[in-house]
């Protein structure tokens, strides 16, 4: 997908309203001209194990937004019957990038919604993924980014998102 500038507005190729700012690795717009970090593609269609595989290195590279939406990806394209698990992967995701900016309010809000989202899962989870130590890491990382309130490392904080391969 390409975009171009169109007025004040960035437009991809079927003129939708596309942010082509760079950005960092976690998610934040840069100025233009700026060098940023490569973006994830959108729309890719990955089997459970490849999007569990890829958001686990995203988010061993300090790089949780780009993550979410490897597990966006997975909520709007995967079954039905999986689409409540990755949007609670996602909001984990989230939640840690909020946790590393310095938004602790937010950041515990979406990790404790990604983990209520998880508790609640009741199939044999896809790929591995150890819903229960996902459910308490995030809600270990919300308690203490409410109690320190300073950002998180990313990349020290990151979950493993499945048991021993």
């Amino acid at each position: 997908m390409s975009t171009s500038r169109s007025g004040d507005r960035d437009r991809d190729d079927e003129g939708r309203a596309r942010n082509a700012r760079p950005r960092d690795g976690l998610g934040r717009p840069l100025p233009y001209g700026t060098p940023g970090v490569d973006r994830q593609p959108e729309g890719v269609v990955r089997t459970a194990a490849q999007t569990v595989a890829e958001a686990q290195a995203l988010l061993d590279a300090g790089r949780p937004f780009h993550a979410h939406e490897v597990f966006e990806d997975a909520w709007k394209s995967g079954p039905d019957a999986e689409r409540a698990l990755w949007r609670s992967l996602a909001q984990l995701a989230v939640g840690l990038t909020h946790a590393a900016r310095g938004n602790t309010t937010g950041g515990a809000r979406l990790l404790r919604r990604g983990a209520e989202g998880l508790a609640a899962w009741r199939g044999e989870p896809p790929a591995g993924l150890d819903t229960g130590a996902l459910t308490a890491w995030a809600g270990a990382l919300a308690d203490r980014v409410e109690r320190n309130g300073d950002p998180v490392d990313a990349a020290r904080s990151a979950p493993r998102l499945r048991t021993a391969p």
